[in-house]
């Protein structure tokens, strides 16, 4: 799959460095080559097999508030001490995480939380519309479904939370209904009997499934005439007309560098001088195949609201998503961490209780930024080094609009988004 790139810089085509091949990268090399630039994609993976790989595939645009609020810091003790609670935090890692865990408590003040919420939805807006352009632009408008989307609980004194719920997403012109009884039953007839209610987002949306997604776009981009150097890049070169690309075995210049590269980028901002508070955040999943079934087990993806996890019905199974672990990039993934998504997923979808079905799992690093917002931007002092990353659990959702944007901060087009909420030096 490795191509060898021709880098000649300024050329015929002005040249533009992709570096990381998830989700976020694909779609801003492909906006590149729209635009008429010359493109070459840097990752040490294959495209698609790092974080995007693992998504729900549910593109999450009622998500609006950003992961720190009062609430959530409130209950962020007894998550964390539960055992089958969404939140994890290994002892031998807790030193290195207290200083963007002191950055995420104060990011949960009114002010700060308000901020990121306008900025979250301004996004998420935007989101569906974008991928809409862009899969149309590739001729593959069939990887995203109109799924609809099920928040349920099963606490049926929790009803009131639902309807106080509904009530704050109107107010952002979000729409839901509320499901009970029978009208629930009708939407997912295989969900357990303890649960009580839902609400139902009829113009939610997933894709067919992430990975294969990414290989679409992927081939796409090089059909179009896209190179892709499989290598880590180790060094960025800030000049003063360029921007050089150092891997192990090349050193290349281009017109313009973006760096998507996830959780994994830290070591490259700080050569140039940034320092954001990024973190790895751990996700786990299961894929549980479904292919041999007669009927498939769910018709729509669900989240829990209480047990805090996504069960998605994708291309290649079931999938099964959760877990919050603030773990960094180097521990090796916990096996109860997947024992508790069996176990939740058990509780809600009895079906699953069968010890014959085959389930992979996978665990990957989500880069998340201490106010839930990612990076779109130039650098500071460097205008031809661009930035898009640090999406947390809305890469895949915001992917296409973030490629959009910063392409067009590469353009020198001014975006009709306000782009002070992303700034790279906001910290």
């Amino acid at each position: 799959m490795t191509q060898s790139a021709k880098h000649t810089p300024f050329n015929d085509e002005p040249t533009v460095a992709v570096v990381g091949a998830g989700v976020v990268g694909l779609c801003t090399a492909l906006e590149a080559q729209r635009h008429g630039f010359q493109v070459t994609l840097f990752d040490k993976g294959l495209p698609g097999e790092g974080a995007s790989f693992g998504n729900a595939g549910y593109l999450a645009t009622e998500l609006i508030d950003p992961l720190a609020t009062k609430k959530t810091l409130a209950a962020a003790p007894r998550m964390w001490m539960d055992p089958k609670g969404p939140l994890a935090l290994p002892w031998k890692y807790l030193p290195q995480a207290l200083p963007w865990l002191a950055r995420f408590v104060r990011s949960a003040s009114s002010a700060r939380v308000e901020a990121s919420r306008q900025a979250l939805y301004q996004l998420n807006q935007a989101a569906v519309p974008a991928w809409q352009r862009c899969l149309a632009d590739i001729g593959a408008e069939e990887y995203l479904v109109p799924s609809g989307y099920l928040l349920v609980w099963e606490s049926e004194n929790k009803l009131d939370e639902a309807k106080t719920h509904a009530a704050y997403l109107a107010q952002w012109d979000i729409e839901s209904v509320l499901l009970q009884g029978a009208q629930l039953r009708e939407k997912e007839p295989e969900l357990a009997e303890t649960v009580s209610h839902a609400l139902f987002f009829p113009n939610a949306c997933r894709v067919k499934d992430p990975y294969l997604l990414s290989k679409q776009l992927f081939a796409v981009f090089q059909a179009r005439g896209g190179c892709f150097e499989q290598t880590e890049v180790s060094e960025i070169l800030l000049q003063e007309n360029a921007v050089g690309v150092v891997t192990a075995t090349s050193q290349n210049k281009f017109e313009h560098v973006v760096l998507c590269t996830g959780a994994w980028g830290k070591p490259l901002l700080e050569q140039t001088g940034i320092s954001v508070p990024l973190e790895a955040e751990r996700g786990y999943h299961l894929t549980i195949e479904t292919a041999d079934m007669e009927t498939p087990p769910l018709q729509h993806p669900i989240g829990s609201a209480e047990r805090k996890f996504v069960m998605s019905p994708l291309a290649s199974g079931l999938r099964v998503v959760g877990i919050t672990e603030i773990g960094g990039l180097r521990l090796p993934e916990f096996a109860r961490r997947f024992n508790m998504l069996r176990h939740h997923s058990r509780q809600l979808l009895p079906r699953l209780n069968n010890p014959a079905l085959k389930v992979s799992e996978w665990m990957g690093h989500r880069p998340t930024l201490a106010d839930s917002l990612p990076v779109i931007d130039q650098h500071p002092r460097h205008p031809r080094l661009l930035f898009a990353f640090g999406n947390q659990h809305l890469g895949l959702t915001q992917a296409a609009i973030s490629a959009e944007l910063v392409i067009s901060l590469l353009r020198q087009v001014e975006p009709e988004f306000d782009m002070k909420p992303y700034r790279v030096n906001r910290f």
